[in-house]
């Protein structure tokens, strides 16, 4: 098994291609060892020394190490994480938590085909995107003009994560959608 690994635009964060399925749909993100229990690659993952945050796409694993960890010494522990979990032949993901985990709050009511038009342009336009830098953007809701967003994987605490939501996402959905004034970020 040859493993892959790319960098991101956040230092704190590489991402690693298996060359095989991670997840078939959806995102499944692990802001901390404590969420990991759905998924035995991530427990294994979280099993190295100075790991932070695991982030998993269609293809890849993102992987978060603390500041002051030297990636020198905690990628090859990763790689041999990811690559004893392939080879035992467990599921990433077990039992019900198999199902996608990407977020998309629903939104009924008057602002319905606008919540409509948004997802469909971050799914078309925006999740592609950042998952090239190895992460996810779900929609949390739309209010008075204002859409709420959450970035995971690479994207949660990259130094231009902002930039990207302001520059990128907020000009792109105000130019399709009139009625979007401003995009913000949430948390979890």
């Amino acid at each position: 098994m040859f493993i892959q690994t790319e960098s991101t635009p956040n230092p704190a964060t590489l991402k690693f291609l298996p060359g095989q399925e991670v997840l078939s749909a959806g995102t499944a993100d692990f802001p901390a060892a404590e969420s990991a229990s759905p998924s035995p690659l991530a427990q294994r993952i979280f099993g190295v020394k100075g790991v932070t945050g695991v982030f998993f796409g269609t293809d890849f694993v993102t992987v978060t190490k603390e500041e002051g960890a030297d990636w020198d010494a905690v990628k090859p522990q990763v790689l041999g994480a990811i690559m004893e979990h392939y080879q035992s032949g467990e599921p990433v993901m077990a039992g019900a938590e198999a199902a996608a985990r990407s977020g998309h709050a629903e939104h009924d009511g008057e602002d319905g085909e606008i919540v409509s038009q948004i997802k469909e342009l971050l799914d078309t336009r925006v999740r592609p995107a950042v998952a090239q830098d190895g992460g996810d953007i779900t929609f949390h809701g739309f209010e008075r003009g204002v859409v709420y967003l959450h970035m995971q994987g690479a994207c949660a605490g990259c130094p231009s994560s902002t930039l990207t939501l302001k520059m990128g996402i907020e000009n792109l959905l105000r130019h399709y959608i009139p009625e979007v004034t401003e995009v913000r970020p949430v948390a979890a």
